[in-house]
């Protein structure tokens, strides 16, 4: 087991709702989601040009990018709804709400995609434990959300 996997990851998962409050601070002072959301993305991508700059990372092969499937360039498409709901909602909903519906609809919607090995995952049965887990999510959000 790879606890740096673990650790980055749960990293990552503690970075969501202070991103999504970051990101409605910064819809309050542009008063749009879209503004806010083109800064969110200038600086993220100033960020990844001074990484791969920093690690001397070279420009991908063009035979290797003509192989990719056409829906995985809708990743930054995905990234870019998903960040104008939260500039404009995640404040409104509340962190606990807002971030429990993303990662209870993300646990959801994994389980089916590794299920039916959709999207380049591989396959791992939706068992009837995994079920069971993404109904005590679901429940969760219900008791936060009520609470």
């Amino acid at each position: 087991m790879n606890w740096t996997l673990y650790f980055l990851t749960i990293a990552a998962g503690l970075s969501n709702p202070a991103q999504g409050g970051a990101n409605a601070q910064l819809y309050k002072t542009t008063g749009t989601a879209l503004w806010t959301a083109f800064i969110v993305y200038s600086t993220g991508l100033l960020a990844i040009v001074g990484l791969l700059a920093i690690n001397r990372v070279p420009l991908p092969e063009y035979r290797s990018l003509s192989q990719v499937p056409w829906w995985a360039w809708g990743g930054g498409l995905l990234s870019v709804g998903s960040t104008l709901v939260g500039t404009a909602y995640a404040q409104k909903l509340g962190s606990g709400v807002f971030t429990g519906l993303l990662i209870t609809a993300s646990v959801l919607s994994s389980i089916a995609f590794d299920h039916f090995g959709l999207l380049g995952f591989e396959l791992h049965a939706a068992t009837p434990l995994r079920i069971a887990g993404g109904v005590l999510m679901t429940v969760g959000l219900w008791m936060v959300a009520k609470s």
